[in-house]
């Protein structure tokens, strides 16, 4: 049998998108069981394969493959043969013989987990490429999305901040858009892709008049060590400017959502006392993505039928 991978979103199309969505709704509540585990992978092995740093999407991978019953085996790349001139090829192949199911790889390179899915015959999940791809962090943001506000058909969602150097702001662009919503970005024009061709998106630079026709708020971290220096001013003036600062968040509507992809900079891109608004959603989007996570392998692995 060949091997099935999730390396980006559109590869998913809308038809792969509500199934996996669907799915999640299943393993939400498996989450909230006193016991949140299944007996599903039994005997399959998942390694985390991550050359960057992660908080989020590394440990809500691991906790989704122990709640299916999978392996789990760790690779760090600060203890591993990689600090001696290993390469990610040869790397993949050590590990591969002591047989895997499933590889959930992260790397600051666009285009590894696709070379990855070359060399191996187990299952690849991309954990975020370089500027390229986060697909399951676009899947988290979309049932996080459809929990609260019922679907995205139709919705005004706006991603501000800096989407020239973010991998997030690509998969939700494509995941949002597929769904049905209409998205705008919002930014400094030194902070926009170089080329929008391929980008369904409306561009604004005006954050204050776009939030108050949006039902979703989705911020971006400065992305500082992908930057080239001087494409803001200042923090401080980016903050004033597009941060979505206490002030601002008072002025939106009580139903509308406020997201971030996480690690945060208050008083940046989001004020201090913004993640503790009820009408944040950031802990639930954490929360939801150990759940889509569960869904991804268990799709992939089990072939997707409870």
């Amino acid at each position: 049998m060949t091997a099935r991978h999730l390396l980006d979103i559109e590869s998913l199309g809308r038809d792969g998108l509500d199934h996996l969505l669907t799915l999640t709704d299943r393993f939400v509540e498996v989450s909230q069981r006193r016991v949140p585990k299944v007996p599903v992978l039994q005997g399959k092995t998942v390694v985390s394969l991550f050359y960057e740093d992660s908080t989020r999407t590394r440990l809500s991978f691991e906790t989704a493959a122990r709640r299916l019953s999978a392996d789990v085996m760790t690779f760090s790349v600060s203890t591993s043969s990689a600090n001696k001139g290993e390469s990610i090829r040869d790397t993949v192949e050590t590990i591969e013989a002591m047989g895997i199911d499933a590889i959930v790889v992260r790397h600051k390179a666009a285009g590894v987990p696709w070379q990855i899915a070359g060399w191996t015959g187990a299952s690849v999940v991309n954990g975020g490429d370089g500027w390229h791809q986060h697909p399951t962090q676009a899947l988290l943001d979309c049932y996080t999305i459809r929990q609260r506000l019922g679907g995205l058909e139709g919705r005004a969602i706006a991603i501000v901040g800096d989407a020239k150097h973010s991998r997030v702001a690509r998969s939700n662009v494509d995941a949002f858009t597929a769904l049905g919503a209409d998205v705008t970005l919002v930014a400094p024009p030194t902070l926009l892709p170089a080329s929008l061709d391929a980008w369904p998106v409306k561009v604004e630079h005006d954050l204050d008049a776009v939030l108050q026709r949006v039902d979703v708020v989705y911020l971006l971290r400065m992305q500082l060590e992908r930057q080239e220096a001087g494409l803001v001013p200042s923090l401080r003036e980016y903050s004033t400017f597009y941060g979505l600062t206490d002030e601002r968040a008072r002025t939106l509507r009580d139903d509308v959502l406020v997201m971030h992809p996480g690690p945060m900079n208050r008083g940046v891109e989001i004020g201090a006392t913004v993640p503790d608004r009820p009408n944040t959603v950031i802990t639930q989007q954490v929360a939801n993505g150990v759940a889509v996570r569960m869904a991804v392998l268990f799709d992939l692995l089990a072939g997707g039928v409870l």
